[in-house]
């Protein structure tokens, strides 16, 4: 489903722009501050209702500017356009609308628009602590699985409560009543999350080979708690460590993607460059899955396309990146970085001082 169109306001540093897009490759060529990635945080924006680079809209609203907007036209599975759009004001909140109805939800944006995020950091996934590998799992059996979005928040909102009662519950029994839910949501919760793995490396496997070929990688989920052991059985067990220490130590809320290259773990085998390849593998791998169970396209980010890679990396990704027939926004300093993605079915836009004009 991708993007046609595109008119940002009063975002960072652009005033306003109005981008006629190709379904296939958008490239984005202008220097280092000159609003090339404001335009992909845009487009996140409108897939997200938030910025990838800051949770204060404050900060993404143009200078004294009172609200941003960013709207856009995406094509339907019947190739109509249907109009999209998010505005947010300096007090926080937040309008979106999504085929001229206002009042939809921020969660509907992302079933509207999947998006795939490639950024200089994005090697973080690999290398920092579980968080947002279980937001990589997540956005995954979010597409997949209609019923996980409402799960996934009730069992949070339960596991709120929860850690609210252990600071002053004195016996299990009065907790009880409260893990039966939970355990049903956590178990559920689960198993969605060990199918979407078991899945997912079927189709990630064959790209994390071409990508790197020289390592044998591994996609390993762990769900948060002991394999043989059932959540509510946990959660009694535990009662006094959960108490004295003040919230629930294993659940859900734990979970991880365990990967490792010849059977250690990537930070330690990875250089830079390859980790931000590892890093593509899989996002890609996530866009092609989703495509062959929903017949839905990912839309792809790509923030400083050249960043950590050599020209023949560059080119590999260019060639997967292609294969799959999706939209695709990469920002770059200079055309030569991106001359072997450029093809008949792109279009070029240079950005200088948050203009942006189509080349």
């Amino acid at each position: 489903m991708p993007l046609s169109r595109l008119m940002v306001h009063q975002f960072r540093n652009i005033k306003a722009c109005d981008m006629s897009l190709s379904s296939g490759f958008n490239f984005l060529i202008g220097p280092n501050g000159s609003g090339k990635t404001s335009v992909l945080e845009a487009v996140y924006m409108l897939g997200h209702g938030r910025s990838f680079r800051s949770s204060v809209t404050g900060r993404v609203i143009q200078n004294e500017a009172p609200e941003l907007f960013v709207h856009g036209k995406f094509l339907n599975s019947d190739q109509f356009e249907v109009p999209i759009g998010i505005n947010k004001q300096r007090d926080g909140s937040t309008e979106v609308k999504i085929g001229g109805q206002s009042g939809q939800k921020l969660a509907q944006l992302a079933q509207v628009m999947p998006l795939q995020l490639i950024h200089p950091d994005g090697f973080e996934l690999l290398t920092d602590g579980p968080k947002q590998r279980r937001a990589f799992i997540d956005w995954g059996v979010f597409h997949t699985e209609p019923q996980f979005y409402d799960v996934w928040m009730r069992f949070r909102r339960l596991n709120k409560q929860r850690n609210a009662l252990l600071k002053t519950a004195t016996t299990y029994r009065e907790l009880s009543f409260w893990d039966k839910e939970l355990s049903v949501l956590a178990e559920l919760i689960d198993h969605w999350r060990g199918d979407y793995i078991t899945q997912l490396t079927q189709v990630a496997k064959p790209i994390c080979s071409n990508f790197l070929p020289e390592f044998d990688i591994t996609l390993k989920y762990y769900r948060g708690w002991e394999k043989e052991t059932d959540y509510q059985t946990l959660l009694e067990r535990s009662f006094d460590r959960d108490c004295a220490l003040g919230y629930t130590f294993s659940g859900p809320n734990k979970a991880d993607l365990r990967i490792k290259v010849n059977s250690t773990p990537v930070e330690d085998v990875l250089s830079r460059g390859q980790l931000k390849l590892m890093v593509c593998a899989l996002r890609v791998a996530q866009g092609q899955h989703l495509t062959s169970l929903t017949g839905k396209q990912c839309i792809y980010l790509i923030d400083d396309f050249a960043s950590e890679l050599d020209s023949a990396r560059r080119k590999r990704l260019a060639v997967c990146l292609k294969e799959t027939g999706a939209q695709v926004f990469v920002s770059s300093i200079t055309e030569g970085q991106i001359s072997d993605m450029r093809g008949s079915d792109s279009k070029l836009f240079h950005v200088e001082h948050g203009a942006v004009e189509q080349g």
